[in-house]
């Protein structure tokens, strides 16, 4: 049989359970790594397929470093950031970049603030100096935080208030994590937002905003010593700052089930379970990885297969777990009921999913398929230079991008044993939280 060649390639082993054995599998991707006197690290690959570059600057810091009473002051910090410097005035972080055809972003999560610019690369000049320019300067003017204070509020709205779903998911984490900060939403409680001041954001600014805060990762067209040495330049001259306070809490061993159900005008029922689990430096997380592919990657997954089309109680339903965090977070089922079902009849579906993993080992094919998907997505998003990018970032900010190269030879040593092992050992009635949604008539 004449070779199979890329997507077809791996549609075809996916669908009947081979092994999949694509080439650049992570581990052939050249990292230069190195650190600056002032604590910045600089990671760099060099790729020449397209003449662009994609430039990253990440933090560590995101809502699990915020005090209590300051909710949202990592996410509202970063809408600060594009709001001007001693040198660079208000928006022209992004008319610059759009004006030499490139396009810029920033996100935060729990564990990270970070930064981007996709732009030709003969251009990456450009987003390496506005982003050394906005670690040091940042105005952050009053009549600013006012008016973005506004636009974060409104983000809230349209994210959870006005989102029946995403209320569940913040009531359902609020209730897992006791004591870990985790528990918070990323974008803050809404009456948090509305007290943080100017004088706790620049405080939060320089705490975290600091090279030896954060890192640098850029994969392109560009000579990468020569890149470094820009870099140099442009970074080498911020100074130090003290090390930012760690984050000393830990959630202690959940003793039994906690349940929460949120009321809201909304036409579904919907189910959000989760449960704690280790975060990636654990043995058991590859197979915490396989275990969510078994239950929900693609149509073929248990949960699809069994809620949405063999029983019909659910519009769709999925699984996932957090591996990349900073701190061990939760790995979580969640449904939607079809009109008609009600959320009793999905959470009784879901849990019979995972007590059969838990009774019956899954097959070699069922295993092979998910461990050929998860290889495929990790390989096949090295194609774009963004998700190689974000790939070497996000595994360095919650570990060592060193983790992101043990990926592959984990997932593959995964045995069916070991899917059901911790299925036993972490899906657990006893260490579960269950948030519930019970729709509300709509009002005119």
């Amino acid at each position: 049989m004449r070779e199979l060649r890329g997507g077809r390639r791996v549609a075809i082993a996916l669908a009947l359970g081979l092994p999949l054995l694509l080439p650049g599998t992570g581990v052939g991707v050249e990292v230069l790594e190195r650190t600056l006197e002032n604590g910045l690290k600089v990671l760099l690959v060099e790729e020449h397929k397209a003449p662009v570059a994609t430039f990253h600057v990440w933090y560590r810091v995101g809502s699990r470093n915020e005090r209590p009473g300051a909710t949202g002051v990592s996410h509202f910090l970063e809408h600060m950031m594009f709001k001007g410097t001693s040198t660079t005035g208000p928006k022209e972080f992004n008319r610059l970049i759009q004006r030499n055809g490139g396009w810029d972003n920033a996100f935060t999560s729990h564990d990270y603030t970070g930064y981007y610019t996709n732009i030709a690369a003969d251009r990456v000049h450009l987003p390496i100096a506005l982003e050394a320019d906005r670690m040091v300067n940042l105005l952050l003017k009053e009549e600013d935080v006012r008016m973005e204070r506004d636009v974060v509020l409104e983000e809230r709205r349209l994210r959870t208030e006005d989102d029946p779903s995403s209320a569940v998911v913040e009531e359902m984490y609020a209730a897992a994590f006791k004591a870990h900060p985790y528990g918070n939403p990323v974008i803050g409680w809404m009456e948090e937002i509305r007290q943080i001041t100017r004088a706790e954001l620049l405080q939060h600014y320089r705490t975290y905003s600091i090279p030896n805060n954060a890192v640098v990762v850029a994969v392109g067209a560009f000579d990468r010593e020569a890149l470094f040495a820009r870099i140099r330049e442009a970074f080498g001259r911020i100074p130090r700052g003290p090390a930012p306070p760690a984050v000393r809490s830990v959630e202690p061993p959940q003793q039994g089930e906690r349940r929460v159900v949120v009321k809201r005008e909304a036409k579904l029922p919907f189910v959000f379970i989760g449960y704690h689990i280790p975060t990636l430096n654990h043995p058991d997380s590859f197979a915490l990885e396989v275990l969510a592919s078994v239950l929900a990657d693609g149509k073929s997954s248990r949960l699809h297969r069994s809620l949405v089309y063999e029983q019909q109680v659910a519009l769709y339903a999925a699984a996932s777990y957090d591996r990349l965090s900073a701190d061990p977070s939760l790995f979580y089922l969640y449904a939607a009921a079809l009109p008609g079902k009600g959320s009793d009849q999905v959470e009784r579906a879901l849990y019979a999913e995972v007590e059969r993993l838990q009774r019956e080992p899954v097959s070699e094919r069922e295993l092979q398929k998910a461990k050929n998907q998860l290889e495929a997505d990790f390989v096949l998003s090295q194609d774009s230079i963004f998700s190689l990018a974000r790939q070497i970032a996000t595994y360095e900010m919650v570990a060592s991008w060193r983790e992101w190269e043990r990926y592959l030879p984990g997932i593959r040593a995964v045995t069916a044993a070991d899917v059901q092992r911790v299925a036993g050992a972490y899906l657990t009635a006893d260490n579960r939280t269950v948030g519930i949604l019970v729709p509300l008539a709509m009002k005119e």
